[in-house]
């Protein structure tokens, strides 16, 4: 009976599809697998027999990736699950900060004692005036899975979108309408458009990537939206560029005081992923990666190990994953152990991510050289980090 522990609360949807012959733990001790949220993970002392972490959300900062990776552990995410939730907020944001809506709604509230509030709002309103978004300009920093569906559902809306992304994928690409203008520098993005809006993942490369430098390119009177993370915006020269005008409006998914402090700002309570859909998507796809990793040795959606699938383990064979370091003569050593060891190797794959690499491989379950007995030298070759034999 394999053990997962679910360190926040997952949705039913996902945890309904773990097989019969797992259980849901009632803490991380001997658990083979962790679901989570936005539980802070950084302190937190990984158990011996925990092998796979899944993140029920595309944002991962809150987990120690490298310290995983050393400890083989995989770590996954699901991209694009809640990316239907956040676009739509976003398209809700670039109305907020075109149009007086807010503050045309606190004024009712303010109002709501005054018994001729309809004849007043008539007189009040024109303070609230805003513009449309039609046939304006839309800056789409970062073209995955959210930006990519962000810039499509605004050309539907008739704006005219720039997209920035200098490391793209070709699905993301095809993903595209072919009527988002590519921008070769985020420079020439910020020059032109009427909306900017960030969707680039929270790095240590990217943070602070939207500050004094590059606001002082924006055109003025744009409007900034940040539903990404808000690391990714340099605050300190935000508030500077909504106080001089630069920048007319900020809409944020992320309260902080400095944040709050800030004059023109619309800030929502990290709203983005917050649908039922959205929730019940990532747990399902979190849980279907678990349980193919543990169940098959697959990676899918990995974001400290490569990606790498060799499907269902077929009948009549057995199939061991070694997690070790991207080094050279890696794979050489490890096929070498079951050859020393008149074991078969029927297929195996091998496969890297930066500093880390994966091997999986299948071996004849009958073999008279059974696997066990070369386990203790995989796991003493230099650079090895885990060895398992998946089934």
């Amino acid at each position: 009976m394999r053990t997962v522990y679910c360190l926040n609360n997952i949705s039913k949807k996902g945890t309904e599809l773990l097989p019969s012959d797992y259980a849901l733990a009632d803490s991380a001790e001997g658990a083979a697998g962790i679901l989570v949220r936005s539980a802070d993970m950084h302190e937190t002392a990984f158990d011996p027999e925990l092998r796979a972490i899944a993140r029920a959300g595309a944002g991962v900062n809150n987990i120690p990736l490298e310290r995983a990776a050393e400890e083989g552990i995989v770590v996954f995410n699901t991209p694009g699950a809640n990316a239907n939730a956040v676009k739509e907020l976003v398209l809700c944001a670039l109305l907020l900060g075109s149009r007086g809506i807010v503050e045309g709604a606190q004024w009712c509230r303010d109002n709501a004692a005054d018994p001729a509030i309809a004849k007043s709002a008539e007189k009040a309103k024109k303070a609230f005036a805003g513009q449309e978004i039609m046939g304006k300009k839309l800056g789409v920093v970062g073209l995955g899975a959210i930006g990519a569906e962000v810039a499509n559902a605004a050309i539907g809306l008739g704006m005219e979108v720039y997209g920035f992304d200098p490391y793209v994928s070709v699905g993301a690409a095809w993903r595209l309408n072919s009527d988002v203008h590519y921008a070769e520098q985020l420079g020439d993005l910020m020059a032109v458009c009427d909306y900017i809006t960030i969707h680039v993942p929270a790095m240590e490369s990217t943070k602070k990537m939207v500050g004094a430098e590059m606001l002082a390119k924006v055109k003025p009177g744009c409007i900034v939206l940040n539903f990404s993370r808000d690391t990714l915006v340099d605050n300190e020269a935000m508030a500077a560029a909504l106080a001089d005008g630069r920048v007319r409006r900020y809409v944020t998914d992320f309260a902080t005081p400095e944040v709050m402090a800030m004059e023109n700002a619309i800030v929502l309570p990290h709203l983005g992923a917050s649908t039922e859909e959205a929730e019940d998507n990532c747990a399902v796809m979190a849980v279907q990666e678990l349980v193919d990793y543990l169940d098959n040795g697959n990676i899918r959606h990995s974001v400290n190990y490569p990606d790498c699938d060799m499907g269902v383990v077929p009948e009549g064979l057995r199939r061991i994953a070694v997690l070790h370091g991207n080094t050279p003569g890696a794979l050489m050593r490890i096929t070498q152990v079951f050859g020393n060891a008149g074991v078969n190797i029927e297929n195996v794959t091998n496969k890297a991510k930066g500093q880390s690499a994966y091997t999986l491989i299948d071996v004849d379950a009958g073999n008279p050289g059974h696997p066990d007995d070369a386990i203790d030298q995989l796991k003493a070759i230099e650079g090895v980090r885990r060895v398992r034999i998946v089934r």
